[in-house]
C-alpha cells in the first residue's frame, strides 16, 4: 500500500507472528489493520496518529512501541491508547453537569487547582486488582508518533514487510517489563482481590466528594446563565418562571421563534395594499419584455451566423 493510499478510509495490513505458547504450541500470523487517524471530531494530534484495528487481546503499550522500533527504529512512537482504557476516574458526570457543560465558559486554572483536581481524581480510583490488562477480541486502539514524517515512514514500512515476509515477532525485544500471563497472572490477581477495607472506603468517598462537587458547580453555573441576557440585551423566562434556570438552547429558541414570527407578519403585509399590487404586476411584466427583448436578439445573432457559414468543397 503507497503512502497515498494512506490518506483514504483503506486499512493496510500489518503482519505481526506470534510466538507458540504453552496453551497453543504453534507458531500463528496475527493481521492487525493499520489507517491513518480520522476521528469525526478532529484533533491537533491527527496527522502524526494511526488507527489500530483488530488489535491482539494481550497487547500492551510495550509491545506496540517493540513492534514500531522493529519498523521504523527507535524515537518514532510516542504512545498508545487502547479504545477500552478509562480516561477519568469520573467517566460519567451528574445529570446536570452534563446537562450544562455546553454552555460552560472555558477558563484557565491555577497550576494550584489543576494539582488539586489530579490528586482529587488519583484518590478517586479504586485499588487494581489486575497487574495485566486484557482487551476485547478485535479490539482498537489509536497510536500516536512522533511527527507526521514518522507517519510516512510506518505505512512504508508495513508495505515492505508485506513484500518480504519478514513479520515482526509478538513480544520481542521488550524494552519494559511486561507482567506475564497464565496461572502467576492468575494468582496475583486473587491476591490482589484482597483489598484494604480502608483504602477502599477511602477512594469511594474521595469519588462521591469530587461528584458533589461537580454537580453543585453545574448548580451554580445554571443560576449565572439563567440571569445572563442574550445578544439583544433580553433575559428569557422559560418554564417555572424565574425559580428554574433558562438555559441558552432555550433562549436561542425564544428568539428563533421571534425572528420567524416578524418574517411571517412582514409576509403576510407584502401585497397588503392596492398600489403594491399594481407595482408588483409592472414589475412581472418589465422582466417579461426584457426577457423577451433578450431572447429576439439571441435569435437574430443565431440566423445572421446561419446565414454567413459556407460549407467546404
Amino acid at each position: 500500500m503507497a503512502p497515498s493510499d494512506a490518506a483514504s478510509d483503506q486499512f493496510a495490513v500489518l503482519p505481526i507472528r506470534m510466538p507458540p505458547v504453552p496453551s497453543f504450541p504453534h507458531s500463528a500470523v496475527h493481521e492487525v489493520r493499520v489507517r491513518r487517524n480520522a476521528p469525526k471530531i478532529p484533533t491537533a494530534n491527527d496527522s502524526r496518529s494511526l488507527f489500530l484495528k483488530n488489535i491482539p487481546a494481550d497487547s500492551t503499550e510495550p509491545h506496540f512501541r517493540a513492534v514500531f522500533t522493529n519498523l521504523v527504529g527507535a524515537g518514532r512512537f510516542e504512545t498508545i491508547l487502547f479504545d477500552d482504557e478509562p480516561t477519568t476516574a469520573l467517566p460519567v458526570d451528574p445529570a446536570q453537569a452534563t446537562k450544562m457543560q455546553g454552555f460552560a465558559r472555558k477558563r484557565k486554572m491555577t497550576d494550584v487547582e489543576a494539582e488539586e483536581r489530579n490528586r482529587e481524581e488519583q484518590a478517586a480510583q479504586l485499588p487494581q486488582i489486575w497487574t495485566r490488562k486484557l482487551h476485547r477480541s478485535s479490539g482498537t486502539a489509536v497510536v500516536l508518533l512522533a511527527d507526521e514524517k514518522s507517519l510516512h515512514l510506518v505505512l512504508r514500512a508495513i508495505a515492505k514487510v508485506q513484500k518480504s515476509k519478514k513479520y515482526p515477532v509478538w513480544g520481542e525485544n521488550l524494552a519494559d517489563k511486561v507482567p506475564e500471563l497464565g496461572s502467576s497472572w492468575v494468582l496475583r490477581h486473587l491476591q490482589l482481590s484482597r483489598v484494604d477495607k480502608s483504602a477502599t472506603q477511602a477512594a469511594v468517598h474521595a469519588f462521591f466528594h469530587a461528584y458533589n462537587r461537580k454537580e453543585k458547580e453545574a448548580i451554580e453555573l445554571a443560576k449565572r446563565l439563567r440571569n445572563e441576557p442574550d445578544e439583544d440585551g433580553f433575559v428569557t423566562v422559560t418554564r417555572g418562571g424565574r425559580a428554574a434556570p433558562a438555559s441558552r438552547s432555550e433562549a436561542e429558541e425564544a428568539k428563533q421563534r421571534m425572528a420567524d414570527k416578524a418574517a411571517k407578519k412582514k409576509s403576510d403585509l407584502k401585497n397588503f395594499y392596492r398600489f403594491q399590487l399594481r407595482e408588483e404586476r409592472k414589475k412581472e411584466q418589465a422582466a417579461l419584455l426584457r426577457r423577451f427583448e433578450e431572447d429576439r436578439r439571441k435569435v437574430d445573432a443565431m440566423r445572421e451566423k446561419r446565414g454567413k457559414f459556407k460549407p467546404e468543397t
